[in-house]
């Protein structure tokens, strides 16, 4: 296929998605999934600008189409707005305007995820709305938006003015009317917004006023006739005027205000009686927006951030299976490309065998993905609504994709693993580990790095890594690298050496062991001599260690002697030098669970860790207290049963003080 027939495709595609959603009000993809389609086209439009098609959605603002409603033309055209999927893209936005030579202050807005309409009033009396449709013409919808008890009649100036604003569904009317139609074996709305898109298109009035639809308005059309000079001024005159705003609205003076406004509402979003699907910014100052500018489609004075969509559909295009340090073989799905909090993901773990077979997940589905811990992307599930026929079902390989080992499978166990001590795969997956931030941590030693240095020989095991100051003039002349870079690697690389001992384990990147199982091995033997000499049995002492870990740790020692020894004689030789204060969870146990609202799962742990407590995956009658965020579930039940104390969120931090 072409660059002209791919881009056909996808403005054909496209067209179709804003159908659904403008017109019918039935949308059949996400919006993530026709964000990732859209930065798709406007990226090969950008390099391709020849094969730009006349009817392209990057084109237009919204979508019209002739039907039984009337069409109203706008004096000043309803435009769209660009939209940011993180921070980074936030920051860019306002770089570009300081570049620019301007030095604004901002105003934020939740993004209400509704219609967007233009009211107008004559002589101070409610006259006519529209729908935006496209920008330049909208539908007319003055009858059913008189139906809403938000928008005034008469506002309390004697005046004419047209204010834009979002028609929506409020969740709790909703919820009933969805019941409703439940009851009646009618079909059931997917969302607010499209609830609201069907009810305000209305015919009949009457069936629009028993949606119980409401209105926020946010702009003042032509503001310097009224004499105002920013978007602030605008919202407090519309108060003035007796009509709703969402009165959560925020004047920032600075883009690090804008950005806690951004996480404050990111976390709460979900206790609102509405949905919002992100944050306006707009440059407050209006004299600034007329020189800032407008393109075609968007004001360049506004962006609108889109919250990060936890979990979003896409196609499942192959499995590939990855080999990790310990040898577990992973199968990874590849996907077609789709926006997840704020990144483009393309692949996303399978996690082993029984979890495919249990989803009967194939080749050519649509799947469900998520980041796991706004990490890691994972598939949670398979949309079998939309499989095709005839798809084969999953069967996982019997050889290692790397080496072409026979893998094992542990009895009782859902891993695979190849076994081959010499894989490639194996090795390369140790190295890189042990350089990342879940390792010892080598700033600057990247996975492509790695794989550089490994594919050319310079290191071959962990050691070797300590010895690349040896090869400096060799290293400079690798294509990529360079003098200032090569000694930046070689002082990160020394600087390493001064990493704790529980992170110098946990690098090591033996099976069954983590950080959590580092730490503790950390505090019991307080230097690797210690732990390279412990016995089985003085595994199997620690408290939290099982058999399992206890049979893993001593066999690595045991069988690794050598590589110790030769880190150790490196400088790789930290001690556990243990505190003796008495911290507030000096001996404790504990479980969080649910979502943290004032701390990460991380900072939370380190809090506890720091004070002398230990954090454990799991509730028993050994734990002190369970710390419970929102959406809290089996560990909350489980605690309940056992008489396990349970705390919330504020008591943790009172506790903490």
């Amino acid at each position: 296929m072409n660059i002209r027939e791919k881009m056909y495709l996808l403005t054909e595609e496209l067209n179709k998605y804003r159908y659904e959603y403008y017109i019918l009000d039935n949308p059949t993809v996400d919006d993530a999934y026709y964000d990732t389609k859209l930065r798709e086209l406007e990226a090969l439009e950008k390099e391709y600008p020849e094969h730009i098609m006349p009817n392209s959605p990057t084109l237009e603002v919204g979508y019209y189409e002739k039907g039984s409603l009337d069409k109203i033309e706008f004096k000043t055209p309803m435009l769209s707005l660009a939209n940011a999927f993180n921070k980074e893209e936030v920051l860019a936005f306002h770089n570009r305007i300081l570049k620019e030579g301007f030095n604004p202050t901002y105003v934020c807005e939740l993004k209400i995820d509704g219609i967007a309409c233009n009211i107008s009033y004559k002589n101070g009396v409610f006259a006519l709305a529209s729908t935006r449709g496209n920008g330049l013409v909208g539908e007319n919808v003055t009858e059913n938006i008189k139906t809403i008890k938000s928008v005034p009649r008469f506002i309390t100036e004697n005046i004419d003015i047209e204010i834009r604003g979002e028609v929506y569904m409020p969740i709790s009317v909703f919820d009933k009317i969805n019941e409703l139609r439940r009851k009646n074996n009618e079909a059931e709305f997917k969302n607010p917004r499209n609830a609201s898109g069907g009810s305000i298109r209305q015919l009949d009035p009457k069936v629009t006023a028993s949606r119980n639809l409401d209105m926020f308005s946010y702009t003042v059309v032509e503001a310097n006739k009224y004499n105002l000079n920013s978007q602030i001024e605008a919202l407090h005159f519309i108060e003035k005027l007796g009509i709703k705003t969402n009165n959560h609205y925020k004047h920032c003076m600075t883009i690090e205000q804008v950005f806690d406004y951004i996480d404050y509402w990111d976390k709460r979003r979900g206790n609102l009686e509405y949905d919002t699907d992100g944050i306006v910014i707009k440059v407050n100052e209006f004299s600034l927006q007329e020189e800032i500018g407008y393109t075609i489609k968007t004001p360049k004075w506004a962006i609108a951030f889109k919250f990060p969509a936890k979990a979003v559909e896409t196609k499942l295009l192959d499995i590939v299976y990855t080999v990790g340090r310990t040898g577990n073989i992973t199968p990874n799905a590849v996907l077609e490309p789709v926006m997840i909090a704020g990144s483009l993901v393309q692949r996303a773990t399978l996690n082993n065998e029984d979890f495919v077979i249990e989803r009967d997940i194939r080749i050519g589905d649509f799947v469900v993905v998520e980041k796991a811990g706004e990490i890691i992307p994972a598939v949670k599930s398979v949309n079998k609504d939309k499989r095709v026929k005839d798809l084969k079902p999953f069967e996982m390989i019997e050889d290692c994709p790397v080496c072409n080992s026979k893998l094992e499978r542990e009895m009782g166990k859902s891993l695979h693993y190849c076994v081959n001590p010499n894989c490639k795969g194996r090795i390369l997956a140790s190295l890189i580990y042990f350089a990342s931030k879940y390792g010892i941590e080598i700033e600057t030693l990247g996975e492509k790095l790695v794989e550089t240095l490994y594919d050319l020989g310079y290191i071959n095991k962990i050691t070797d890594i300590y010895r690349l100051h040896e090869h400096k003039e060799e290293l400079i002349k690798i294509e990529g690298l360079g003098i200032k870079s090569v000694e930046t690697l070689i002082e990160n690389i020394e600087k390493s050496k001064d990493a704790p001992l529980d992170k110098v384990i946990a690098s090591l990147g033996i099976r069954n062991v983590g950080s959590k199982i580092s730490k503790l091995f950390s505090n019991e033997f307080k230097s690797l001599k210690n732990i390279m000499n412990a016995t089985y049995d003085d595994f199997l002492n620690i408290k939290e260690v099982g058999e399992v870990i206890a049979k893993s740790a001593y066999n690595y020692f045991s069988d690794n002697k050598e590589l110790i020894n030769e880190l150790i004689s490196l400088g790789i030789n930290p001690v556990m030098i243990m505190d003796d204060s008495n911290g507030i969870f000096k001996n404790m146990t504990i479980v969080l669970t649910g979502k943290l609202e004032k701390f990460t799962r991380d900072e939370a742990t380190k809090i506890i860790e720091a004070n002398g407590g230990n954090v454990s995956s799991s509730v028993s009658k050994k734990t002190n207290f369970v710390v419970c965020g929102s959406d809290a579930g089996s560990k909350k039940e489980k605690a309940l049963k056992l008489g396990v104390k349970i705390i919330d969120e504020d008591e943790f931090m009172e506790m903490c003080k």
